[in-house]
């Protein structure tokens, strides 16, 4: 979920480099039931800590909720009202309503938007780093169906991209059987130097269950799972090793329309909701 507002004004000015890489597992014909369950202990045993969980029983007090619109030509507006908390669940709906609003939580300037969604950003900061030199991230996720949704779940830090970016999982509605991975980097606001993607190709809906997405975040490697397996690793470009020591929020989104929908035609959109049943960080030496 790209963070880049002054995105279409910079690119000429970039100096980016971008690997797309096409990855397809066939172990997933258990996963399509959504029976996986992710136990705790099992990373504990092997050394690792728990340093924040949200499993979204009582309210959103460890988020900030975003009120305004956002970047990448996305079309909702994000506000609170598109957050509700049902029986552990945290859903992120979006609608299709009129809505005039601020064009970022920063900038009052109006605009007017056809559709309304939400996005969390974590309170607190996560970073791998020489502290904990290993990290992991991890949610389960039901992803919305339908043209237009573009759910994601990152981290990023500010200023945009100087403390760096890592996206765990974007994925389009209308391509409910794959999503995408992507770290960004640049030494200057709003300039990236390197973004790198991938994307997995998994051969089940992944809007019929929750699934387990996780990120291992270390000095060297992007390590990509999907319910406990392995899926992709990340250490090609020269800019993963920049992003070590840098602090970032986990932010939790579902963005309509935009960049990443090419010519997206908005009269098409099918509005969906995005169901979250935990966040949960782990870290080790």
């Amino acid at each position: 979920m790209k963070n880049w507002c002054c995105f279409l004004i910079t690119t000429l000015l970039l100096i980016c480099c971008t690997k797309n890489i096409s990855t397809s597992n066939d172990l997933y014909n258990t996963v399509s039931t959504g029976d996986y369950v992710m136990q705790d202990s099992d990373l504990i045993k092997k050394g690792w800590t728990k340093t924040f969980e949200d499993n979204f029983d009582t309210d959103l007090s460890q988020w900030d909720i975003w009120t305004g619109g956002s970047c990448n030509n996305e079309i909702q507006f994000y506000q609170p009202n598109n957050l509700q908390l049902q029986d552990g669940i945290l859903e992120i709906r979006s609608k299709k309503e009129c809505i005039t609003g601020r064009t970022l939580p920063t900038n009052p300037v109006l605009s007017t938007y056809d559709f309304s969604s939400g996005r969390i950003e974590s309170k607190s900061l996560i970073s791998a780093c020489s502290r904990t030199p290993k990290v992991r991230i991890l949610a389960r996720i039901k992803l919305p169906s339908g043209y237009g949704m573009w759910p994601a779940f990152w981290t990023y830090g500010h200023p945009w991209p100087t403390q760096g970016e890592i996206d765990f999982l974007e994925a389009r509605g209308n391509e409910p059987d794959k999503y995408y991975t992507n770290y960004f980097f640049g030494t200057t606001e709003q300039l990236f130097k390197e973004n790198v993607s991938a994307t997995i190709s998994t051969g089940v809906d992944l809007s019929k269950a929750f699934h387990v997405y996780e990120m291992e975040w270390t000095e060297t490697t992007l390590s990509s799972y999907l319910d406990g397996k392995l899926v992709e690793t990340k250490t090609a470009g020269t800019h993963i090793k920049d992003l070590f020591g840098k602090s970032q929020n986990i932010i939790l989104n579902l963005a309509v329309g935009g960049d990443f929908f090419k010519n997206c035609d908005k009269t098409k959109i099918e509005p969906g909701t995005m169901y979250i049943d935990w966040v949960k960080v782990f870290t080790a030496q």
